[in-house]
């Protein structure tokens, strides 16, 4: 070693190859040229960018409020169904949950809009409709404006280095063999953005960031696609916040509607229209992940584990929901697959989460009474760190958990301290490239 020390020019080369990775300890400032960054895909989570509407001829409203509404829509263009302040409002709840409602057609064993609602989700590949759900509310209605705000402090450049790929978040995956027109698309598109993101950079794999229900369509896109192409175009996956075994909090909007904090909305109101959403059969909590002597739900009559979820779902009166969860839901998640690419889970973590729910006289159209465990307010700890457990015995695993206290589900995308620990993570996975080639260089010098 000392020997080493002492050759000409041997010190330099050291520092230089270091001076990457200390520069990335100092914080959430610029650090790489954009350059020298890997390209970034965003994929966000349930209800987390925008979704337009445009009615046909085979819409049929069921009020004349319905029929009017948007006030200032014009006939037959597009209006903004998520997220549109004005269902706040009990007769336009009523007209926003009918449009968002999906169907479950059993013989084309696949989900579809309600009759006459057509959708689309604006900006693709880029981040526009992540930043805020309605741009005319950012007060309220920021998503992952602080988010992109930090990345772009780094260097990056929305349809550059930075890229966004948003979705019709109702719509889910389905096991193999049944169709699933939607998601599958999704899934399609985000391999082409994420193919085309790396030729234009100069053939740099690509750092996937998800958040929440992202993460799930990531997972799904690695596990199917052969590790030649994930190895090709991957060099990180960054998991925000995702619910890898489902939640409780599910279970609540199953039986009794949840309005996700929206003030004024009768959750009773949402609840058909939140039990249609393919998504939501997907984040019901995963069998696999949750002990099945954990009760879950609790009335007088009888409890439910996450083991239960088919009489959850008929005994809560909705039936029609038990074959696609059976044939579509159960058979995708008993096997969440390890891809062999670097995976960093980002979770907040002491948050009051519902961990059982009490619905003491049955009555599953009253809210219930609530006992909390941790979690990061949404999704249960078990489900959080569920990698962890499910991928213990794999070989050659690169797995990294960061936990970050007192930071909520969503809050963690504006969090001052939490997006520091998210940026400093993407400083590092840049910088470890920056430092091979550096590496690579200095010793052939």
């Amino acid at each position: 070693m000392g020997t080493l020390m002492k050759q000409p020019g041997f010190i330099f080369k050291i520092v230089l190859v270091m001076l990457p990775l200390l520069l990335c300890t100092c914080g959430a400032t610029t650090i790489l040229s954009s350059s020298n960054l890997h390209p970034l895909i965003l994929i966000p989570g349930n209800g987390g960018n925008q979704l337009e509407a445009r009615l046909t001829n085979q819409y049929k409203p069921s009020s004349f409020i319905c029929e009017t509404y948007p006030l200032f829509k014009k006939k037959n263009s597009w209006f903004r169904l998520w997220f549109d302040s004005s269902v706040l409002l009990g007769p336009f709840t009523r007209c926003f949950a009918r449009r968002m409602t999906l169907h479950y057609n059993p013989e084309l064993d696949d989900f579809f809009n309600t009759p006459g609602v057509q959708t689309r989700v604006p900006h693709f590949g880029s981040t526009k409709s992540l930043l805020y759900l309605n741009p005319r509310l950012k007060l309220i209605t920021e998503y992952m404006a602080s988010l992109v705000d930090s990345l772009e402090e780094l260097g990056y450049i929305d349809g550059e280095t930075l890229f966004g790929a948003p979705y019709d978040f109702r719509y889910g995956l389905a096991a193999p063999g049944h169709p699933s027109q939607v998601g599958t698309k999704f899934l399609n598109d985000l391999k082409s953005l994420i193919e085309k993101a790396s030729i234009s950079n100069g053939g740099k794999p690509v750092i996937l960031v998800s958040h929440s229900l992202g993460g799930l369509f990531v997972q799904q896109l690695l596990s199917r696609n052969p590790s030649s192409w994930y190895k090709k175009y991957i060099k990180h996956f960054v998991a925000i916040s995702a619910p890898w075994g489902g939640t409780v909090d599910e279970m609540l909007t199953f039986a009794s509607g949840n309005t996700l904090g929206v003030p004024l909305v009768d959750p009773l109101l949402v609840r058909d229209e939140q039990r249609s959403s393919e998504s939501n059969l997907w984040l019901l909590p995963n069998p696999k992940m949750f002990d099945p002597q954990m009760s879950l739900v609790i009335t007088s009559n009888r409890s439910y584990s996450a083991h239960d979820m088919t009489d959850f779902l008929k005994d809560i009166g909705f039936p029609e929901g038990v074959y696609p969860y059976q044939t579509r839901i159960l058979p995708l998640i008993e096997n969440v697959e390890a891809p062999e690419v670097p995976v960093t889970c980002v979770i907040g973590t002491g948050m009051r989460t519902a961990e059982s729910l009490f619905y003491r006289d049955g009555n599953f159209d009253e809210q219930p009474e609530i006992s909390y465990g941790d979690g990061d307010g949404t999704v249960n700890m078990v489900s959080l760190l569920a990698l962890q457990s499910l991928w213990k015995d794999e070989k050659n695993l690169d797995l990294k958990v960061i936990k970050i206290g007192g930071v909520s589900h969503t809050s963690i995308l504006k969090d001052a301290g939490a997006l520091d620990e998210i940026m400093g993570e993407i400083c590092g996975i840049n910088a470890q490239a920056e430092l091979g080639i550096t590496i690579s260089n200095a010793l052939s010098a």
